[in-house]
């Protein structure tokens, strides 16, 4: 007698794209989990709550991903059950198992949110999930608004504000720190709760709005007066913690006492060119504005790269002097184009004529020969160039790739010393549309606390385009040359970099605001330029708390 075992059924094929709920954390891009990170570039589709989130995610995704918005079509969209549907059909509409669905849920999406009920109607249809979790806002926000949350002894309690259930007698204890999340209304009611229950009326409160971003605002009152307060805010979902941590505020906040927190910052500049800018910008807490004011294009006739490319190949120069990242750039694309790569370059000396030209060589793979040791400049260029010598220089030419309104300052120089030099225009600078109207007014009414300009064209082409930065707008420029441009159309420079970086750049202008902080400590005014046009002594009290 034979016998067999029965094979165990086999699965259903999958139909359906998978679905990664990743948590979004707080608000602070910084925040996001590598993970988070890699399934957001992996995504076909993701599926947000809101368009800002939407807004949020440029340059996180791919420019093809879909993007699905869960409130698009307003009513019971909204409701857990109708959000599950949603996710099920998008991961369906995909059908490859090998596609990716990103759900992004605030902050972590095991905590306050509807994770529940979305991945269970995944595994009801079959459709596969995984969740990264993410930087819970309970968490996060009030350790950025300075407020520990434990030191040592004592409870935390972390509430829905929503939640109707709660019982606040569990939370009147003095050595439990209460933190709540929601809407100004449910947090009202929430705090007339705990307060009814028992929870002493002078224990310290602080509400904090648009937590770990750099419009975060944050301001602290007691529990018997802080549902008056909220009910005079108009505000999205927030995060108030009650508790005797509060008090700690006033010695920890680091994140509100940046040099350029809630500043707005204008940076004239390509967008590709200012992401370096930017972020530096919100790293000392502040906002920023892209505005370009030129476009790079091809030159007019390419025939004179094309010969100048053509002479580099067959030894006809001795050096290559790099004088932008659009100089690197356009060689780069010229080489791309014939063929070329960076060991034409073999047997040549490079310069270069700063550090950031010098790293975008580096990312080509060559390391320049030459860097100004001293200023970063055409004439400190010409300062550490060697004269022509007809011994040790086995040719005496120089390729310049340069822009079309490049100034003589190096090839004249370059041709005192010996050296015979092809300036070639290796691109167009042209200057940009003017920005639309409410961007050009608050240019000139003194909307941005200060203008960061990078060269003496991004002056020129600002105030020609936009018009003339308000007078109370800080100025700062990259270097002496953009600082005497800025003075002769009329702009008072208040900073100037140490060196010419981008970076450095915004770093003077935190060291700036962070001076002008210590001056108006007694005055009891505004650092923020912008509000000094709008607001008193009074109000710029009320403005900083």
């Amino acid at each position: 007698m034979s016998t067999s075992t029965a094979a165990p059924p086999s699965a259903p094929p999958v139909t359906s794209a998978r679905v990664a709920f990743v948590g979004a954390g707080p608000g602070d891009p910084g925040l996001l989990t590598v993970r988070a990170r890699e399934y957001l570039a992996a995504a076909d589709t993701v599926v947000v709550d809101d368009p800002d989130t939407a807004t949020w995610l440029s340059g996180l995704v791919r420019e093809d991903v879909q993007i699905v918005e869960t409130g698009a079509v307003g009513g019971p969209r909204r409701s857990p059950a109708a959000r599950a549907k949603l996710v099920v059909r998008s991961a369906r509409a995909l059908k490859e198992p090998e596609a990716l669905v990103v759900r992004i849920m605030a902050g972590d999406p095991g905590a306050f949110t509807t994770l529940s009920q979305e991945a269970l109607a995944c595994r009801g249809a079959g459709v596969p999930f995984e969740v990264v979790p993410g930087v819970s806002i309970a968490w996060s926000v009030p350790t950025y608004a300075g407020v520990p949350l434990t030191s040592g002894t004592g409870e935390v309690h972390i509430i829905d504000a929503a939640d109707s259930r709660t019982d606040w007698a569990t939370s009147v204890a003095d050595d439990v720190t209460v933190v709540l999340l929601g809407a100004p209304d449910t947090l009202r009611k929430a705090l007339g709760g705990l307060r009814r229950a028992g929870r002493d009326p002078q224990t310290p409160v602080c509400v904090t709005e648009q937590g770990t971003t750099v419009a975060q605002q944050t301001y602290v009152s007691v529990l018997d007066r802080v549902e008056d307060d909220l009910e005079t805010r108009t505000f999205g979902e927030g995060v108030v913690v009650v508790g005797r941590a509060v008090d700690l505020r006033s010695e920890l906040s680091w994140f509100e006492t940046k040099p350029l927190f809630g500043w707005n910052v204008l940076v004239p500049r390509t967008k590709d060119q200012a992401t370096e800018m930017t972020e530096r910008i919100a790293s000392h807490g502040a906002t920023s504005k892209v505005v370009p004011t030129i476009s790079v294009e091809p030159p007019r006739t390419p025939q004179q790269m094309d010969r100048a490319i053509k002479g580099l190949v067959t030894g006809r120069y001795e050096w290559v002097g790099f004088t932008s990242v659009n100089a690197v750039r356009a060689v780069r694309e010229k080489f791309t184009e014939i063929g070329l790569d960076a060991r034409a370059f073999a047997g040549l000396k490079i310069a270069a004529v700063g550090g950031v030209t010098a790293d975008a060589l580096r990312q080509w793979g060559i390391e320049p020969d030459l860097i100004p040791s001293t200023e970063q400049s055409a004439r400190g260029l010409l300062a550490d160039w060697p004269a022509y010598d007809d011994v040790l220089d086995p040719i005496n030419r120089v390729f310049l790739p340069r822009a079309d309104i490049a100034t003589d300052t190096l090839v004249a120089g370059l041709l005192d010393m010996g050296w015979e030099v092809d300036d070639v225009t290796a691109y167009r600078t042209v200057r940009a549309a003017p920005p639309p109207a409410p961007v050009r007014d608050a240019i000139k009414g003194g909307a941005f606390d200060a203008v960061c300009f990078t060269s003496s064209s991004t002056v020129r082409n600002l105030v020609g385009i936009a018009g003339k930065p308000h007078p109370g707008t800080v100025v700062a420029c990259i270097g002496p040359a953009t600082a005497r441009t800025a003075e002769e159309h009329g702009l008072r420079v208040d900073v100037i970099a140490p060196e010419p970086r981008g970076v450095a750049l915004v770093d003077a202008l935190a060291q700036h605001a962070a001076m002008l902080a210590l001056a108006v400590q007694e005055t009891g005014e505004p650092v923020r330029p912008s509000l000094r046009r709008t607001t008193g002594r009074r109000g710029a009290a009320r403005a900083r708390a």
